[in-house]
């Protein structure tokens, strides 16, 4: 059974940091392209962060230089690391790993960057 598990989220003030994490099995997460997505309260869900099997990485204009995307295969594991946390970053974080046709998500870990 696939799953993805996120931990990390929750409350933090503007120009603080967060680590989420993405805990996945049940499929090779060696072959996988992991992925970060996001939804704040009345919007569409968008692209944050993805790592490519090989390591390659991309990221939303809006986090370049504030937000790292990591993976350890060896744990099955993705990591999204945020630093100076804005208000507008306020959004459930929702993380996606994609091979071709096969795409899974996570349940998604509420992040609130408030004062």
């Amino acid at each position: 059974q696939v799953q993805l598990v996120e931990s990390g989220g929750g409350l933090v003030q503007p120009g603080g940091s967060l680590r989420l994490s993405c805990a996945a099995s049940g499929f090779t997460f060696s072959n996988y392209f992991m992925n970060w997505y996001r939804q704040a309260p009345g919007k569409e869900r968008e692209f944050v962060a993805g790592v490519t099997s090989s390591g390659g990485k991309n990221y939303a204009d809006s986090v370049k230089g504030r937000f790292t995307i990591s993976r350890d295969n060896a744990q099955s594991t993705v990591y999204l690391h945020m630093n100076n946390l804005k208000p507008e970053a306020t959004a459930v974080y929702y993380c996606k790993a994609i091979r071709g046709l096969y795409a899974y998500w996570g349940q998604g870990p509420p992040v609130i960057v408030s004062s």
